[in-house]
């Protein structure tokens, strides 16, 4: 049996969601492994749409496993909302379905008013987070003044933790010039609720090697995408955790060993939502119409994400870094009107040409795109699900993306209905 791990290989957006639908059908058990309640993905089965952010995709589907993974951030109220919401869509949610880490951390209201408070006084220099918290909550998770799943079944013991994390935030709180959190409320507020929470609540590490001596069927499910990972993203713009495939084995608590097959989710052309660098961004008509034909806003936040040519340096560098085996192309539809296409094959930095993005953010601001031009193939696409019927113009700009990434195609997305999709390998056979 393979596990599959699924990565977005650009700045996130890349359209996860209809790929983990499909791989959730075929897998027994779906683990979400690093973020928070950020992620966005849309799946639309039997002409209904799910838009879920913290609960993997498998839950929408019978007989499925979904678990919620130590490296997740958990707002447990947005959580119980999400579950609710999904319930009144006759979802079934229950213990036999879902299991969340009692070693994960949890975002607490002080959390997404430290968000706030950043951003709003970061002016400029703004990272554009979701104002969720996420940053702030793992923070205090590498600081080890976290509240913990595990730390909601003793109130004795969430007491002196809540002291801890307060003592910190207290302090930052008075000097920014905001009122100080009570602590006495949120224990309540969480008291209230922590039975709600814990029924859930399994160590993951030990499920996770129960169902792979079980032989059953793993896909690790990541969240924005590479390009915002902590260590090898944009930086300072990116996420709070890491977004690379390894970390499906640290968030979930299993071996690298554990996952056989890394799929990298790649646009056809490129997105990112809020603050940061983006070497092939346009400002101009193509932009706009890549907005409107891919309908480019976020889910979770309906931000308008910024759109660009497709950058094949960056998708180069982050399959080397990820260990992609296999890109999962989507929105090849979108490019159907276009004259012309560009793909990013160089960077100009200085009047010296580079074939990596540099690690500095200065640097990254200034790099300018070289690109190689591919003639329009004028005619829709949409729907196609055999690559020999694309147009040959299509055919040739995907071999060509193909070819620079040095990374094999294992599906092409020609629409945003699951059943449109040109199939050359599936991870979970190979």
């Amino acid at each position: 049996m393979k596990n599959v791990a699924v990565v977005g290989s650009q700045w996130g957006d890349e359209g996860k969601g209809k790929i983990v639908d499909w791989l959730s059908e075929q897998a027994d058990v779906v683990v979400r492994f690093q973020g928070g309640h950020n992620a966005g993905h849309t799946l639309v089965i039997d002409g209904i749409t799910y838009k879920l952010r913290l609960l993997p995709s498998g839950i929408v589907r019978k007989n499925k496993i979904s678990i919620i993974g130590n490296g997740v951030v958990v707002d447990p109220w947005a959580l119980l909302d999400e579950i609710k919401e999904i319930q009144s869509k006759n979802v079934q949610v229950n213990l036999e379905n879902l299991i969340i880490s009692e070693s994960a951390n949890l975002i607490l209201p002080f959390h997404r008013e430290m968000d706030e408070i950043r951003e709003d006084a970061a002016g400029k220099g703004k990272i554009g987070t979701t104002r969720r918290g996420i940053g702030p909550a793992y923070e205090d998770k590498v600081g080890r003044r976290s509240i913990r799943v595990m730390d909601l079944r003793s109130e004795k013991n969430l007491d002196q933790r809540l002291e801890l994390v307060l003592l910190h935030h207290n302090a930052i709180r008075k000097g920014l010039g905001k009122k100080i959190f009570e602590k006495d409320q949120l224990k309540k507020d969480l008291l209230k609720i922590a039975p709600e929470i814990l029924k859930f609540s399994k160590p993951v590490w030990l499920k996770i090697d129960q169902f792979k001596r079980q032989k059953k069927k793993i896909l690790f499910e990541g969240a924005q995408g590479i390009l915002l990972d902590v260590d090898h993203g944009t930086y300072p713009f990116v996420t709070s955790s890491n977004t690379v495939a390894s970390s499906a084995a640290t968030g979930t608590g299993c071996g690298p060993n554990s996952i056989n097959y890394v799929l990298g989710i790649t646009k056809a052309y490129t997105t990112r939502v809020g603050e940061g660098p983006f070497p092939t961004e346009l400002k101009d008509e193509i932009g706009e119409l890549l907005g409107t034909r891919g309908k480019e806003f976020g889910t979770v936040t309906s931000r308008k994400r910024r759109c660009g040519w497709f950058d094949g340096v960056l998708v180069r560098q982050t399959i080397k870094i990820s260990g992609i085996d296999g890109i999962a192309l989507t929105k090849l539809d979108v490019l159907d009107d276009l004259d012309e296409i560009k793909m990013c094959v160089q960077y100009d930095l200085d009047g010296n040409k580079i074939d990596y993005l540099p690690a500095a953010v200065e640097d990254q601001l200034k790099i300018k795109p070289i690109y190689k031009s591919f003639p329009g193939w004028k005619t829709s696409t949409n729907g196609i699900k055999n690559i020999n019927d694309l147009p040959q113009n299509a055919q040739n700009y995907i071999f060509a993306v193909e070819d620079f990434v040095g990374t094999k195609i294992s599906s092409i997305s020609t629409s945003p209905e699951r059943k449109d999709t040109i199939l050359i390998e599936n991870p979970f056979e190979i």
